[in-house]
Formats: C-alpha cells, sequence, structure tokens
C-alpha cells in the first residue's frame, strides 16, 4: 500500500488494483491540486476544500465511485464504513456534519477523521473499531486543535498518526502549523517524506509512530 498526501485531507491510498482518493481540493484554497485519478473518491464534508470531486478522473470507468455520506460500501477489495460526526462543538450547528471513514484492504486498516470539530464518544470509538493507520486534522480553527488530536489519538490508538489539515507554504486558510502538534507528541523528522510504502508486516509492534508526509504538488 501507497500513501501520498497532497495537502489539506487529500490523500491517495493506492494498491495493486485500487486506487482511492480522499477529499480532494478546490485550486482556491491556495495549493493546486494534481492530476489524480481514481476508482473511489470519499468526500468527508461538502466544503469546496474537501469535495472537488470532479478533478478526479476515473480509471476503469468514466468516472469513479463516489461516496460522500455515511454507510456501509464493499468495492473492489476494500471495506468502507462511514460513521457521521460533526464538525464543530456545537452538533453541527456552525459547520454541519463530518463523516469518518474507515477503511480495510490489503490487511491494514485506515482512518481518515474528516474535518472532526469535537471528541469521540464511546458509539464512536465502538464504530471506528482497532485502526492500523489514522489521518488526524491538527490545524484547530475549523477542527480539532493539536491537543485535542492528541487526546483523539489516544482514543482510538492507532499504530501510525499521519497529520493532515494544517498550515503549509501556500494555503491560504488560516491554520496552526505542525509545530503546534509537535510540541504534543514526538516526531522523528518534521520535514517528512514523500510516500509511505506500507504492508501489514511494516506496521510498528509496539511504540506508535508519528509520519508526517509532504505536501505533493
Amino acid at each position: 500500500m501507497q500513501i501520498k498526501w497532497y495537502g489539506q485531507s487529500c490523500f491517495e491510498v493506492k494498491t495493486k488494483d485500487t486506487i482511492i482518493v480522499f477529499d480532494p481540493y478546490s485550486d482556491d484554497i491556495g495549493l493546486k491540486l494534481p492530476e489524480l485519478s481514481a476508482d473511489i473518491v470519499l468526500v468527508s464534508h461538502e466544503h469546496f476544500d474537501h469535495n472537488n470531486v470532479g478533478a478526479v478522473k476515473g480509471r476503469e470507468k468514466e468516472k469513479p465511485f463516489v461516496i460522500s455520506s455515511p454507510g456501509e460500501y464493499e468495492i473492489s477489495d476494500f471495506y468502507i464504513s462511514g460513521i457521521s460526526s460533526f464538525h464543530d462543538k456545537s452538533e453541527g450547528k456552525e459547520r454541519g456534519l463530518n463523516t469518518i471513514y474507515t477503511v480495510s484492504g490489503e490487511d491494514i486498516k485506515f482512518c481518515h477523521l474528516g474535518d472532526l470539530g469535537t471528541g469521540l464518544s464511546d458509539e464512536d470509538l465502538e464504530k471506528i473499531g482497532d485502526v492500523d493507520i489514522l489521518f488526524v486534522p491538527v490545524g484547530g480553527v475549523y477542527t480539532i486543535s493539536a491537543e485535542e488530536a492528541l487526546s483523539v489519538i489516544n482514543q482510538i490508538d492507532p499504530k501510525i498518526v499521519i497529520p493532515m489539515h494544517y498550515k503549509i507554504s501556500g494555503l491560504n486558510a488560516n491554520l496552526d502549523g505542525l509545530n503546534e502538534f509537535a510540541s504534543q507528541v514526538k516526531i522523528s523528522d518534521l520535514e517528512g517524506q514523500d510516500v509511505l510504502d506500507i504492508k501489514k508486516a511494516d506496521l510498528p509492534a509496539e511504540e506508535r509512530e508519528i509520519v508526517v508526509l509532504k505536501a505533493k504538488q
């Protein structure tokens, strides 16, 4: 499994037979989304910096299969669960709803929290279940803060954490940078790596790893 990050909450997860893209954004945020193609596109919520599905081409079909709401889905060799959550601490009254996605494939389960704006309940955690790789927003302002992100990470207890939705060069959104999150956790490489190539045998057995990815443009 190969994982790339394109800034904000946009990731590409590629396996031997399937490509999944999360939360493609509009160029209005100041970043340029590269040309992407996918079999499946997952959208956490309908804000312009997360729902630009028209920018992603299909591979085998003319258009990718788009999932933008909670539910259970089985596509190709992947089992996908969408879990309803809130984009704010006021039960969605400020910014609406957000969908958390868990995706299982190639013996790895990863979880994309989207623009989660609040902590997780016991019911949320039961629905999420055990997670190998967690994509978590850490930039605050529109999502949970760095400190809150650490609390959510400890709740889910994944093997690998990949931070997302924080201030990077070119992004015109007013978010906190990675340093705020780095002050809460141990990160060995703040500069980050281009790609995470991972298989089940590579997952850490004991100590949790924080993996920073460079935003590919």
